[in-house]
């Protein structure tokens, strides 16, 4: 696994344009080195604004979208198309504005979709799509270059989140029941499956954050803390702006 890299931004604006640029770039080289790219999504404010970000950017057009497949860390269980879900962000803000192949957009199933109401369902059927497109006699997952991820105001990622059951589910994709954070029912990677991507990237914006990502840095326990628990295994990167910098522990601060 990958030790730990930190950037530090201005503000949340220069944040957003610094990643949408890095995704642009990595998502090149993944291209010249493979042929093809592999994305995981994240929702949240600084999601929306990295997809802007992406969706403004010029050199947007040097990627072939076409051969981009798009995934999802977590999705809250609602009716497809409502405002509240994670793909319906992203299509909004960047997915709709690139020529992306349909059939390599796999978004998480909605409520309504055939799994039915049932999450359980759904996570096992995610965990399906993501095994078929994985390499045959490989891994029971994809290669992913590069899987994003917000940080929570108390650590959790995706929605994986502090103390909560699906700590203990092997799985690569698990139903959420009682999440604390709305909508209650969720499905979302584990942190295993998350741990199997090249390179991490954990996002973070504002002075609400500045406690979860200081206490990660500093060795948090995973299950108290699920941030503290990710790594990639080729890179580990820390993207936060000034605010959410504030507690990173000193051995990080050359990094900024």
């Amino acid at each position: 696994m990958s030790e730990a890299s930190v950037a530090v931004h201005a503000d949340a604006d220069l944040l957003a344009q610094a990643v949408a640029a890095r995704l642009v770039v990595k998502l090149l080289d993944a291209q010249a080195e493979r042929g093809q790219a592999s994305v995981v999504l994240t929702g949240g404010r600084i999601a929306a604004a990295v997809h802007r970000a992406v969706a403004a950017l010029p050199a947007r057009d040097a990627v072939d979208w076409s051969r981009v497949d798009v995934w999802w860390g977590d999705e809250r269980f609602l009716p497809a198309g409502d405002p509240e879900r994670n793909e319906t962000q992203a299509r909004t803000t960047l997915l709709d504005a690139v020529p992306l192949d349909p059939a390599r957009v796999h978004p998480m199933p909605a409520s309504d979709g055939p799994a039915g109401p049932d999450p359980e369902e759904a996570a096992a059927r995610y965990a399906e799509e993501l095994a078929r497109a994985a390499r045959p006699g490989h891994a029971a997952l994809p290669h992913f270059d590069v899987l994003m991820l917000g940080v929570g105001e108390d650590g959790h990622v995706a929605s994986v989140f502090p103390e909560h059951p699906v700590h203990h589910d092997s799985r690569p994709v698990s139903a959420v029941r009682g999440s604390p954070k709305p909508p209650p029912v969720r499905t979302t990677l584990t942190l295993p499956a998350i741990n199997t991507a090249e390179e991490v990237w954990l996002v973070a914006g504002g002075a609400d954050k500045a406690r979860a990502v200081g206490m990660a840095l500093a060795g948090a326990g995973p299950v108290q803390l699920p941030a503290a628990g990710v790594q990639g295994t080729g890179r580990t990167l820390w993207l936060l702006d000034r605010a959410a910098a504030a507690d990173v522990p000193a051995r990080f601060r050359s990094l900024r």
